[in-house]
């Protein structure tokens, strides 16, 4: 008998999102929701340590909802970004480390709005999707557009003969944040261990 990925409970969600709010109220709002939700499923929320911008709107909200919270930064960001008080983080050396482990320890990777190191993130883990490295639901959370150019240049670089048509069904934008639960679980159901 087969086991998909559905039959392990996701347990942890690693979120990328930016270190500042954005302009947008929305965005702020997405990051809030995303970690109540997380919270009232049960769902760990692993980010990347600070607690400012999206980042720390995502993982206050988990926090304070009596969700479980596991936040990973450089040391060098530590006095940058500051740790949010009352979760569980570790401190690494390196950026690269930060990156593996909150990838280790996540089942799903989401991608609010943010700059260019939440951009670098979500390439960075599509590439490894894309080498085969791992089948993780990746969710880019699409809020008022945002994320519209970055599928505009997939669907480019498809088009253009760089990359295979596969790479847009391996990255699934998200309207909402009310989507990204089922999208997360769609995906695994598919995917067979």
């Amino acid at each position: 008998m087969q086991q998909t990925v559905l039959d392990k409970p996701m347990k942890s969600l690693c979120v990328y999102c930016g270190s500042r709010p954005g302009h947008d109220p929305e965005h702020l709002r997405a990051a809030q929701t995303l970690g109540r939700e997380a919270a009232r499923r049960g769902c760990r929320i692993v980010y990347g340590g600070g607690k400012m911008g999206l980042m720390g709107a995502a993982a206050g909200a988990a926090r304070d909802a009596g969700g479980k919270v596991f936040g990973v930064i450089p040391e060098f960001l530590v006095a940058v970004e500051g740790i949010l008080e009352g979760v569980d983080h570790k401190v690494v050396q390196t950026m690269h480390e930060r990156k593996m482990l909150m990838f280790e320890e996540s089942d799903v990777i989401v991608a609010l709005p943010g700059g260019i190191g939440t951009l670098e993130e979500l390439v960075e883990t599509l590439s490894w999707a894309r080498l085969s490295l791992h089948d993780k639901p990746i969710v880019a959370v699409n809020i008022n557009g945002f994320w519209n150019p970055l599928r505009s240049l997939f669907e480019h670089m498809v088009e253009a003969g760089f990359a295979p048509v596969e790479l847009l069904r391996e990255i699934t934008f998200a309207e909402g944040v009310d989507e990204v639960f089922a999208i997360a679980e769609r995906s695994r159901l598919r995917a067979v261990v």
